[in-house]
C-alpha cells in the first residue's frame, strides 16, 4: 500500500512539470503527506484540460450516503476497473498523483523503521490515481482521490508486497484522457523499473502525522548493519 507520500516541491513546479495550471489554492510543499488531507493532484476537466487542484486523500465514491466510511487511500490496480467503489472513477475520472517519493515501514528488531523511496536522480514521480466528487443536498462538493497499487519492484519489495503505480511521464497523457481504453489502459499498471527508484532509512520522526518539514526525508546519520543487510539479501 502508500500510505504515507511526500510532494516537497511548489505548486509552480509542479504545474510546470505537468502542464497543468494551477486552479485554486493548492497547498504544498508537504513533506508527509497523510490520509485524510488535501494534497496537489492532476486531473482533466470537462473541457479536455488539465489543471492543478487540491483533493483529499481517501476516494468516496459518489453514490456513497455519506462521506464517512471506509478509508479508501488505495485502490488494487488489477481489481479497479471493476471493483463498484473504483469502476466509474477509472473509467471516466483518473488523475495523476504528484509525489517525489513516498513512505514504507519496516520492522527491524523492536522498532519499525521508516524509509523513503524516490527518484534515483531525484525531481517529481506521477502516481496513478482516481478521482471522484460527492455531494449531498445543500452542501459542498467533496472531492477525493485515491492511490493505485501495483506489485513491488526490487527496491520496494523488501520493505512492502505493494507499491504505488508510477507512471513515465510518456504515459501520462493516456492515462488523463478520458477516452482511453481498459485494454490501453491495463498495460501502464506494472512495477516501476527495478533503475528508476532508490530507498533509505529515514527519521522516525515522519511517522508522527504532526511532523511535515525536511526533516523527514532527511538520512539517517548511520544506518545500522541490519539496514545495511536488508538491500543485500543477506
Amino acid at each position: 500500500m502508500c500510505g504515507r507520500y511526500s510532494v516537497a516541491v511548489s505548486p509552480e513546479e509542479i504545474s510546470e512539470a505537468f502542464e497543468a495550471p494551477v486552479s485554486g489554492p493548492v497547498a504544498s510543499p508537504r513533506w508527509n503527506v497523510a490520509p485524510t488531507q488535501d494534497a496537489p493532484v492532476v486531473l482533466v476537466d470537462g473541457e479536455g484540460r488539465r489543471s492543478l487542484r487540491s483533493l483529499r486523500w481517501g476516494l468516496v465514491p459518489h453514490w456513497a450516503e455519506t462521506r464517512a466510511g471506509p478509508l479508501r487511500i488505495n485502490a488494487r490496480s488489477e481489481s479497479a476497473a471493476t471493483n463498484g467503489a473504483f469502476r466509474e472513477a477509472f473509467a471516466r475520472r483518473r488523475c495523476l498523483v504528484p509525489a517525489d517519493g513516498f513512505y514504507e515501514w519496516r520492522k527491524i528488531g523492536a522498532r519499525k523503521q521508516p524509509f523513503w523511496i524516490h527518484h534515483q536522480r531525484g525531481g517529481l514521480l506521477g502516481l496513478a490515481g482516481l478521482w471522484e466528487r460527492w455531494c449531498e443536498r445543500g452542501g459542498e462538493p467533496l472531492e477525493t482521490f485515491t492511490i493505485l497499487t501495483t506489485l513491488p519492484n526490487a527496491v520496494v519489495a523488501p520493505l512492502h508486497s505493494r507499491m504505488p503505480v508510477v507512471l513515465p511521464p510518456g504515459a501520462w497523457s493516456v492515462w488523463l484522457d478520458p477516452a482511453a481504453s481498459i485494454a490501453r489502459l491495463v498495460p501502464l499498471l506494472a512495477p516501476a523499473p527495478d533503475d528508476l527508484l532508490a530507498a533509505r532509512a529515514v527519521s522516525p520522526l515522519m511517522s508522527r502525522g504532526d511532523v511535515d518539514d525536511p526533516r523527514c526525508i532527511e538520512a539517517l546519520v548511520q544506518e545500522p548493519s541490519e539496514l545495511i543487510d536488508l538491500f543485500e539479501g543477506r
